[in-house]
């Protein structure tokens, strides 16, 4: 079954996507979440006067997205933690405060979502690796984490 993606949806595709999926995916999970929409003619039509009107924006959020992703690439982020004498954190590090710090400590500011966690909660001091997918059209941005010990 042919659908057009609404939003972005993990190992499918992104917003304004035509893509093949299967007929239960689509209808038991796609499209009653409004994640998707059927591809009939008048949506492929629709869906190719949105891509012509959005393309001129799109330019410019491409050409911000590679500047910002310039910016990130092989930086340093130093996110301070409570935690126990054994290095292991009270609670853990997640995208939110990886954001929260890269806007803090290099005043680059980039939506939570877009930050991805090798392992998806962070519970001990160390260094580790996010991927930050700035843009569909260009490969992702690594961005180095260092999760130390918060000084008291």
């Amino acid at each position: 079954m042919e659908i057009i993606l609404k939003q972005d949806v993990n190992n499918l595709g992104y917003a304004d996507d035509l893509v093949k999926v299967k007929d239960g995916y689509a209808r038991n999970y796609l499209i009653p979440r409004g994640l998707a929409v059927l591809a009939t003619p008048a949506q492929k039509k629709m869906l190719a006067e949105t891509i012509k009107q959005r393309s001129f924006k799109a330019e410019k959020l491409r050409k911000e997205a590679e500047f910002l992703a310039g910016k990130i690439e092989g930086l340093e982020v130093t996110i301070p933690v409570k935690a126990s004498d054994k290095g292991t954190i009270f609670g853990s590090v997640n995208n939110i405060m990886v954001a929260d710090a890269l806007k803090e400590q290099h005043e680059i500011e980039v939506d939570r979502r877009k930050i991805i966690l090798n392992e998806n909660h962070i519970k001990e001091l160390g260094q580790y690796t996010a991927i930050v997918n700035l843009h569909k059209d260009f490969n992702k941005v690594s961005l180095n984490l260092n999760v130390v010990a918060e000084q008291e």
